[in-house]
């Protein structure tokens, strides 16, 4: 008898993927929700023999079924924001994950995860410490660990004597915590500038001439030393090359530049930019060293406007091809804060 008839839909799908356990390359159900796995797994414990007449007709319909279908959709947000990876702005994403958390529809823990460094160590600093706790428990460890030795010595205490209440929490009230720390995140005032204004005022000065930069750190430091101190990490000038440029990164900069801006730049004959010359010289083939040399010796004086356009050059090829992934800068942290950090 043909038992096909008598089928519910999930037993059929149990058939189907009864099948295809029998081919480890295609059988992986992870992908499934727990529930869709657990209501699987219960129907195919229900089951017993199904006979051959019964089994090709399943599969028949299951192919039938697999032509009809025209378009699959991912039937979630994740799902959906993952295939349009790359289509929509990362303002559009993140709304919508936003709405997604607090609506229910998504996890919150997911997008506490996608926070920076910055917001998530404010929560671990403000919230209770059996909240921080679990937070940290659900950040991956390396990321936990960074943000928990970011704490106050007396709070990162708090926080580990916490740690042991995590162990009971229920699924549901976990899902509540993330909600309270999205909520606590999204109300955090939002500043109209990306940018630390620190960095705003070097990214400007790094254009500046050397009299000028000189002058405004000058006035910065009777200001605001600390201020000051912070413009200086986030300049980055031609003397800084040899501290601040890998080596190995010195012949695909120079390759980019047009060879007289360069020749231009090697006859800087001030003392703060000698080192950064040799430094070039030393780290380029041989030939084309030599060749700038010459080319720099037999350069009539020029006017120092002219040289220090030629450094600024350089050191707009060399944020350029930061901003690309080209190349990275060492930080100005692992450089000091000395004079010769931005003179």
């Amino acid at each position: 008898m043909n038992m096909q008839a008598t089928l519910s839909p999930r037993q059929k799908a149990a058939v189907i993927v009864r099948l295809l356990l029998e081919d480890e390359d295609v059988a992986d159900l992870s992908q499934l929700s727990i529930d869709a796995q657990t209501l699987l797994a219960e129907e195919m414990a229900g089951m017993a023999v199904i006979d051959r007449q019964t089994r090709d007709a399943v599969i028949s319909e299951f192919c039938d079924h697999l032509e009809a279908v025209g378009v699959i959709f991912p039937g979630d947000l994740d799902g959906t924001l993952t295939m349009l990876d790359g289509r929509l702005s990362h303002d559009s994403a993140d709304r919508l994950r936003r709405i997604a958390a607090f609506s229910g529809r998504g996890d919150p823990w997911d997008r506490i995860a996608m926070l920076a460094d910055e917001a998530i160590a404010h929560l671990a600093e403000s919230e209770a410490v059996e909240i921080v706790a679990l937070m940290l428990s659900k950040l991956p460890v390396e990321r936990a660990s960074r943000i928990f030795s970011g704490l106050q010595r007396d709070r990162a205490r708090a926080v580990a004597q916490a740690m042991p209440m995590t162990a009971d929490v229920s699924p549901p009230a976990l899902n509540r915590i993330g909600l309270i720390l999205l909520q606590a995140a999204e109300a955090r005032p939002k500043p109209a500038l990306p940018s630390p204004a620190a960095d705003r005022m070097g990214a400007i000065l790094n254009f500046a001439t050397a009299d000028l930069r000189d002058d405004m750190l000058a006035v910065l430091d009777q200001q605001d030393s600390d201020f000051a101190g912070g413009v200086r990490k986030a300049i980055f000038i031609f003397a800084q090359i040899p501290q601040r440029i890998q080596a190995r990164d010195i012949s695909r900069i120079m390759r980019e530049m047009d060879q007289q801006v360069i020749v231009l730049a090697l006859t800087t004959s001030a003392p703060e930019d000698a080192a950064a010359v040799d430094f070039i010289l030393s780290n380029l083939p041989q030939r084309m060293a030599d060749t700038l040399r010459d080319e720099r010796d037999a350069l009539e004086k020029p006017k120092a406007e002219d040289i220090d356009d030629a450094m600024t050059q350089i050191v707009a090829e060399i944020r350029r091809l930061e901003t690309a992934g080209s190349l990275t800068l060492i930080p100005a942290s692992e450089v000091g804060d000395g004079p010769e950090a931005a003179r």
